[in-house]
């Protein structure tokens, strides 16, 4: 039994740069090749409405670098406010602008500045008023207290050593029965605390993942119910440069939670 997921002891400062470069890298050239999957396959491979992805600008869709579909766990609602945290090239927060409409807003948050102006752009390409592009941290988003109604993520929590000060601050943002749907990693080898040290571990999305039972104890110790789990997909295996996620039976996990009325 879990009874604690302690913050991993990594230099936080260091990690986020080197966080920064690596995803740079798929923001400016996706046709690199990385340990995992990308673009348009791997939407595919997870269960993205194709109709939905011919919709979006190429730009949001060839640097997608997601590990689930947040989506599948839920439809979202006209009107509704969503924080896209850690959007990436915004290929989910497009989608998520579509789906709330002009009555709603969605507000996209990243720390590299690169995958801002992609999602920025996009959004810009395709008409949308109701995107908001900030600058910030998973563990400090820029956001009021109970302002959002739904929090999506996408394969990015996994990349910070603090998994309960992300899921508090989910907990903030979210209005009084408001809900996450989220997309991550889960191992089914617990990582030895010498790869958790590993800074090259952490942007392979290696030494960062939890165990299924340590995300239950801290989406738990956060405070979250009526939690779900959606599909999981082996989005590593055949990736042009296959990393140690096999050798830890690595798999994309979604999953979704509300927060008390």
């Amino acid at each position: 039994m879990v009874n604690k997921v302690a913050s991993a002891k990594v230099d936080r400062d260091q990690l986020r740069e080197q966080i920064k470069d690596k995803y740079t890298e798929v923001a400016l050239e996706p046709e690199k090749g990385f340990h995992f999957h990308t673009g348009r396959p791997l939407a595919m491979m997870l269960g993205y409405d194709p109709a939905e992805v011919d919709r979006l600008p190429a730009s949001a869709v060839d640097s997608f670098a997601g590990t689930g579909n947040p989506f599948s766990m839920g439809p979202l609602h006209p009107g509704e406010v969503v924080l896209d945290m850690a959007c990436g090239a915004g290929f989910d927060t497009l989608q998520a602008a579509r789906r709330v409409g002009p009555g709603g807003r969605v507000i996209a948050v990243d720390m590299t500045p690169a995958m801002r102006e992609k999602t920025a752009a996009g959004a810009a390409a395709l008409g949308l008023t109701n995107v908001e592009v900030r600058a910030g941290y998973m563990e400090e988003l820029p956001l009021d207290d109970a302002s959002v109604d739904v929090v999506i993520s996408n394969g990015a929590i996994n990349l910070t050593p603090d998994k309960v000060a992300v899921m508090r601050e989910v907990w903030r943002v979210l209005r009084p029965g408001g809900r996450f749907q989220i997309a991550d990693i889960v191992v089914y080898r617990e990582i030895p605390q010498d790869a958790k040290d590993d800074l090259a571990l952490w942007s392979s999305c290696i030494a960062g993942a939890l165990l299924d039972s340590e995300w239950k104890w801290v989406l738990e110790h956060a405070g979250f119910r009526e939690v779900r789990w959606g599909q999981q997909v082996d989005v590593f295996s055949g990736s042009k440069h296959e990393s140690d996620a096999k050798e830890f039976l690595t798999r994309g996990v979604t999953f979704a939670g509300a927060k008390p009325a």
